[in-house]
């Protein structure tokens, strides 16, 4: 299990990856005894309320969040067994996360789920940046913004916050889309 979670952290070095899988490993037996029962929002809301604060301080508030995200995003859809790719790019579009990967949107987007999370608060770049998924993923339904503070956008959004519950139905959302879909394993 710390092999899985020094895997899915390893790309490159950032103090704040390095400060969540240190918490993930330190938390590791609670975790695992929280994903056994598929309790990933009182994970998300435990990591958040043990981490987020820390991480904020680590740096700018957009980029230190969505770097947390991220990462805590790509942990829990690995022990979720939900298909996902990451940090990928598709006709020099960058995807943050695409659920379950790239070669299923290229043959039914209704069935692929793009999670977008951009590292600012500017209105105007996540719009370009949402104009650009769509390019690629026609269906805006299948396109989701993980974000600091909430925005008025068309898109399903999830804002991350300590005290925000959104962000922390997340996991939940996704697994729903995937069994929708017909993806479930």
């Amino acid at each position: 299990k710390t092999i899985r979670i020094q895997r899915i952290m390893q790309e490159e070095p950032n103090p704040i990856k390095d400060f969540l899988v240190d918490y993930l490993k330190k938390s590791e037996k609670k975790i695992q005894e929280l994903i056994s029962q598929s309790k990933f929002t009182e994970i998300i809301d435990d990591v958040l309320e043990n981490c987020y604060d820390k991480v904020i301080s680590m740096g700018q508030k957009e980029e230190s969040s969505g770097i947390l995200a991220t990462g805590l995003l790509h942990y829990l859809l690995t022990n979720a067994t939900i298909s996902s790719q990451r940090k990928i790019e598709y006709d020099g579009i960058q995807i943050d996360i695409i659920i379950p990967d790239l070669k299923t949107l290229k043959i039914d987007p209704k069935k692929t789920l793009i999670l977008c999370i951009p590292k600012t608060i500017d209105k105007i770049i996540m719009e370009k940046k949402l104009d650009q998924l769509q390019k690629i993923q026609p269906i805006k339904d299948n396109i989701w913004l993980v974000i600091t503070k909430k925005l008025d956008f068309q898109n399903k959004t999830y804002v991350i916050e300590k005290d925000n519950a959104s962000f922390s139905k997340l996991i939940y959302d996704i697994a729903q889309f995937v069994n929708v879909q017909g993806q479930s394993k």
